[in-house]
This record gives C-alpha cells, structure tokens and sequence, in this order.
C-alpha cells in the first residue's frame, strides 16, 4: 500500500505568512479536515489552502475571516493577517529587498508596470492601491513611502545598472489617468539619460513571448550567484537554484533580443507622453 508523504516541515519564525501558515494548519488539523474539505467550505481551491500553509501566498483578508470563523480561530487569524498587510512589503519581497540592496545590476522585464524604482508617487500610489484594495489610507501612505524611499539605490556614487524592458502595455495603460501617465513617463525618459539606466520597450508587434506570465528580475552581484525574482499580481517568488535561474536568464534575453532598441524605444515613449499631455489638457 502507497505512503502518505509527509506534510512539509514549517518554520513559524521565517516570516509573519510563514507563521499564519503554520497557525491555519494547526487548527485545520486540529478540526479533523484535509486541505480539499477545508477548501470546501470556504469554498475556494485546496491548492490555495497548501500555499497558505507553506507560507507562499497570503489569503484575502475575506478568505482569511472565512478561515477565522470555519476554524473557530476566535479572531488569531484575522490579526494575524492584519499585521502582514501593515507591514511595508510583504514577506516574499523582504528577501528580495535585501537582494536588490546589494546588487550591482539588475536586468528586468515588466509586463504591468512601471518598475518600482522608477516610480513617481501618484503611479505608486495607483498601482499599490488598486492591487490591495483593502489597504487603508494611512496603511498605503506607508506602502508608498517605502517604495520610494528604495529610489534612493539610483542616487549613490555608484549605482547598480537598471536595465528594464517594459511592455508596450505598461506604457498605455492610463494609470491614474493621463496626467499622472505624463509625469511618470516624463521620469521614465529622465531616469533613462542617466549613465547607468537603460530602458527599452517590448512592442505589441514582438507578438508572444517566453515570460508572458509576469514580470521578471534578474539580479548580479560582485562575489555571489545571479538570483531571480518573479512577480505576478500579488504574488512573487525568490528564486536561487542556479538550473533553474538560468533558465530564467535565457528567458530574459529573448525578451531583451525582441525588443526595440533603446533609441526607438526612447521616441515611442516621448510620443506616449506628449499624447498623454494633450489628453490631460
């Protein structure tokens, strides 16, 4: 007869997910039910309610009150879920934060947005805002302030090479309407005259391509392995092992290799800006 395979081991003290993981598991246990019944109840996929417990993906605060009251949790998981949206950056992007700090360059590929380090406030704002909706006013303020606070990386004597690529989609999707897309793109051109920012653009023309699931970044150090980091809505992963980062290198070329060259890719987004300009007026 087959073996049940061992749940994975949890680490409560890695991170505020990773201790709501281990909490939702005690409890789910602790009520007789495997992860497919509980999904049931809520109801949402089981698969949802294994990343929870790994401490990969965080639930909405609804599901997570859901959860709260299924599992008699008598309100710990609601707060538990509180204190991780107050929270500046959400656990996956910590590591991923400390990573960037120490980068010497970073490679990316955008298919939503604008890269956070390039990011005027009232872009920011929309983009944190609309992403979690739930967010109270202050909360967001504090979200903000920590994304640009990271810009401050691009003003030291010697900073990482930026080079993103971004989606002709990030460039016409009005964000925050088209005075705050004039702003933003305005910086986007300022940003790209600078010794060490390079910015190119993927044009709808390029048709499919292999990182169509979501933005990418590739980071460079002086003495340590490249690492990835791959976001997709509200989610993100770290990624280290080295097969599997150099898959995601190779991916990122081809991206890079489709895309126009830095001098048309310059032109099309002033163009976008004076567009958005005469929208705005």
């Amino acid at each position: 007869m087959a073996t049940v395979p061992a749940p994975k081991g949890l680490d409560p003290s890695a991170s505020l997910a990773a201790l709501y993981g281990a909490k939702l598991r005690k409890l789910r246990i602790r009520a007789g039910w495997t992860q497919r019944e509980l999904g049931d109840k809520v109801p949402i996929a089981h698969s949802r309610i294994a990343q929870f417990e790994l401490g990969k993906e965080v639930p909405h605060p609804k599901v997570s009150d859901r959860l709260d009251e299924l599992l008699g949790a008598g309100g710990d998981l609601k707060d538990l879920r509180e204190a991780i949206e107050k929270a500046p950056y959400v656990d996956w992007a910590v590591k991923y934060i400390e990573y960037e700090a120490k980068a010497i360059a970073m490679h990316k590929y955008l298919s939503q947005s604008i890269p956070g380090l390039l990011q005027i406030e009232a872009y920011a704002r929309e983009v944190i805002g609309h992403a979690q909706p739930w967010l109270t006013a202050v909360e967001i303020d504090l979200k903000v302030a920590a994304r640009l606070d990271r810009q401050k990386l691009l003003a030291r004597s010697d900073p990482p090479l930026l080079w993103a690529v971004l989606d002709e989609a990030v460039l016409r999707r009005p964000v925050g309407g088209p005075a705050v897309m004039r702003e933003q793109l305005l910086r986007v051109l300022e940003a790209a005259r600078k010794p060490k920012v390079e910015v190119q653009v993927l044009p709808f023309s390029a048709g499919g391509h292999a990182s169509m699931g979501g933005s990418l970044t590739m980071l460079s150090f002086k003495a340590r392995p490249d690492v990835a980091y791959l976001e997709g809505g509200a989610l993100g992963e770290l990624v280290r092992d080295r097969a599997t980062v150099a898959r995601h290198s190779h991916w990122y070329h081809s991206v890079h290799a489709m895309a126009l060259p830095m001098g048309p890719s310059v032109k099309l987004i002033e163009q976008l800006a004076e567009d958005y300009g005469k929208c705005a007026s």
